[in-house]
């Protein structure tokens, strides 16, 4: 069963802050630290990357392998990485084309055919349409689940998995981020100061009055938000490295990487993450932050961009990789026209979340439900597809209305 703090954090920073057990340590200021490099970083972060992908591989005994190629700098690094550094691996690269959104899966088939490797494209229609068999595995109320359809489609060629996840949170991807946080902070600022502009570089995962959102049972206070976040920012640490820690032990820990192994256990899979072995993590996390991102070009993963021109045969980063990258996102506005706004308004006029445990507010359900088309971002979009995520879960494990089979269209 959820408890209250679940709720509320999945609903507000888009991760489950009550978690207890994290499968990668949580990390404390201390650890981001910086120390100058003895050697050059960029030789070294190379060295750590192969040597875990040969292990892994080596332990697996596996010749094919399934790969998430999205056509950013992680990925595509990571693939170079493995395609010339074992050219005997059958490589299997999947990436996912969502409609009506940004399609980058033509960048990745160039990638792909650069280094001779075999590209699937995984189509998907309606987002949610499979969302109740991605929560029943997950068990908790997400609904930006993509990972479920690449893992769905890496089982069809191979146990092993491997993706350039955890590059952002390492080396400094962010860059929408920073600096606007940058912007918006000064050196006198108090913790709490810092709080609400790291808050406020997160807008897309709250709503402006999130305090009306939850009903009764569950009472909503910014403070208890404020406290998850206090150690991140209430130490010595420069302040683009307090968003680094506080990053690192958000959503990573406490969303993608509990989700995407709950997939992996599921589909039997095993996870080749390279960028977040222990030892890159021990490393790449005590690097002065001028190595990962520059202020002053709003460019980040510098470490990474270096590596990668290395294995691109004298193309450069931009000609390769499109800068807007997104990942395998979704146009969650185009996504609410064509079927959320629909599916949202079928499941949430009679909530169980409402009427039955008073988690969440009807009257502001009614506020927004019909006017979320006209606002100019995706925030209240966002948060309905968030509250359909939790009445979903809740119709499968506590009333059992709904089952893994049905599809939401």
């Amino acid at each position: 069963m959820l408890n209250n703090i679940s709720i509320k954090t999945i609903l507000t920073l888009r991760y489950d802050a009550s978690l207890k057990e994290t499968l990668i340590p949580k990390l404390s200021w201390e650890h981001f630290q910086q120390k100058d490099p003895s050697h050059d970083p960029v030789s070294q972060v190379e060295r750590i990357i192969i040597e875990n992908m040969k292990q892994k591989i080596s332990e697996s005994g596996q010749g094919k392998v399934a790969f998430s190629l999205s056509g950013g700098i992680d990925s595509t690094l990571i693939f170079s990485l493995l395609r010339q550094n074992m050219p005997d691996i059958d490589v299997q690269a999947i990436s996912v084309r969502f409609s009506n959104s940004q399609d980058e899966t033509s960048q990745a088939a160039k990638i792909a055919s650069q280094f001779d490797s075999n590209h699937h494209i995984v189509h998907v229609d309606n987002y949610l349409q499979e969302l109740p068999a991605a929560i029943s595995i997950v068990k908790l109320p997400f609904w930006d689940l993509h990972w479920y359809h690449v893992v769905k489609k890496a089982k069809d060629f191979s146990s092993i998995l491997i993706s350039g996840d955890g590059g952002d949170e390492l080396f400094g991807g962010y860059t929408f981020r920073y600096s606007k946080f940058l912007s918006l902070v000064r050196d006198d600022f108090s913790v709490s100061s810092k709080i609400r502009a790291y808050l406020d570089c997160h807008e897309r995962d709250w709503v402006p009055d999130q305090d009306r959102l939850f009903g009764t049972a569950c009472k909503f206070s910014w403070d208890e938000i404020h406290d998850i976040l206090r150690n991140y920012f209430d130490n010595s640490l420069d302040p683009i490295t307090q968003v680094f820690l506080a990053d690192f032990n958000g959503k990573l820990l406490y969303n993608w990487l509990p989700l995407n192994t709950a997939f992996h256990d599921f589909f039997g899979v095993k996870a080749v993450t390279p960028l977040i072995s222990p030892d890159l993590i021990n490393y790449s996390t005590h690097l002065p932050h001028l190595l990962k991102y520059d202020a002053t070009k709003n460019e980040g993963k510098l470490v990474l961009r270096k590596l990668l021109l290395k294995y691109l045969g004298g193309k450069s980063v931009p000609n390769m990789i499109s800068s807007a990258k997104q990942g395998f996102s979704v146009d969650t506005i185009k996504l609410w026209n064509n079927y959320g706004h629909r599916i949202c308004k079928y499941y949430l006029s009679n909530a169980r979340i409402v009427k039955e445990e008073r988690w969440i507010d009807e009257a502001w359900i009614k506020d927004h439900i019909d006017k979320v088309e006209g606002y100019s971002n995706p925030r209240y979009v966002n948060k309905f597809l968030g509250l359909l995520a939790l009445e979903v879960w809740y119709r499968l494990f506590v009333s059992k209305e709904l089952s893994r089979t049905d599809k939401l269209d």
